[in-house]
């Protein structure tokens, strides 16, 4: 394997490895090492099948179930898709889903720990996809915010009051599956013990115990602070690239800059995750 840095603390780039064979033990350790480390792992030249992207992704942890599963493949029901296909069109602009920084499935009661998409069909240009460093972000905190925060927590549902974003409709019996839950606004990686921001402004309801006006305004300030550019890495797709992140330091967001009749397919897999904990002070 040829490791190469993407940006001073987020992200490698991972080459000379064909994720559609078997590896060896040595590598998943070296791989899920490295996935610890950087939180986003892209692999190019990777043009997998669905059933060589389950395999590929096992490599970091179970498989997780889609949670909307109008989009999945009939064959592979653990593999979703994101197609421009599946976009509604307004004033000639895609409504891209995940158009806003946020981590995956934050409503759950165990988020998924990680995120991976395979690049089908790319347009011509835009669609790129962006990461900032939630560990880094509340690193470079005041200890006065931080010691403000470290104990407050969120509720998450499928779709906030305020979202500033759109998500999937749903019927009424589509809604009664949906979860919610309270998750700390600071959370502890489970592996390399490290804190970070937990935000999703699209799924938080406010900050439990604290009055709306206030609880949004820090939310809002959370967020324009830890999606400043500084931490992030921000990825142009090419057909065949497999990205995989981690959804407990990472947000990410996608753009819908890319001519709408042109066709954006990805394979999606989302990894089983574990309750989040908050950190002990």
């Amino acid at each position: 394997m040829f490791i190469k840095k993407l940006t001073p603390t987020l992200g490698a780039e991972i080459s000379e490895i064909d994720l559609s064979l078997p590896v060896t033990n040595q590598e998943k350790y070296h791989l899920k090492s490295l996935f610890a480390e950087y939180a986003v792992l892209v692999f190019p030249n990777q043009p997998l099948t669905p059933g060589q992207f389950v395999r590929a992704a096992e490599i970091f942890g179970p498989l997780m179930e889609q949670q909307i599963k109008k989009f999945t493949l009939s064959d592979y029901p653990l593999v979703g898709y994101n197609s421009t296909k599946d976009l509604p069109l307004i004033n000639g602009k895609l409504q891209v889903r995940g158009e806003n920084f946020h981590t995956d499935h934050s409503n759950d009661l165990e988020p998924p720990m990680a995120t991976s998409l395979v690049a089908v069909e790319i347009p011509s240009y835009g669609g790129d996809t962006q990461f900032v460093d939630v560990r880094k972000a509340f690193d470079d905190l005041s200890a006065e915010m931080k010691e403000k925060i470290i104990k407050l927590k969120s509720r998450h549902v499928h779709e906030s009051s305020r979202s500033p974003r759109s998500f999937a409709k749903l019927t009424p019996e589509e809604m009664a599956k949906i979860p919610q839950t309270i998750q700390p606004l600071v959370i502890e990686h489970p592996e390399t013990h490290r804190p970070a921001l937990y935000l999703n402004t699209g799924r938080m309801e406010g900050i439990v115990d604290m009055q709306d006006e206030a609880a949004y305004a820090l939310i809002n300030q959370l967020y324009v602070h830890s999606t400043q550019e500084k931490y992030e890495y921000r990825h142009k797709w090419r057909v065949g690239d497999l990205v995989i992140w981690d959804n407990r330091a990472v947000m990410h967001q996608a753009n819908a800059d890319y001519n709408p009749e042109e066709f954006r397919y990805l394979y999606r897999i989302m990894l089983k995750g574990a309750p989040l904990k908050g950190v002990n002070i």
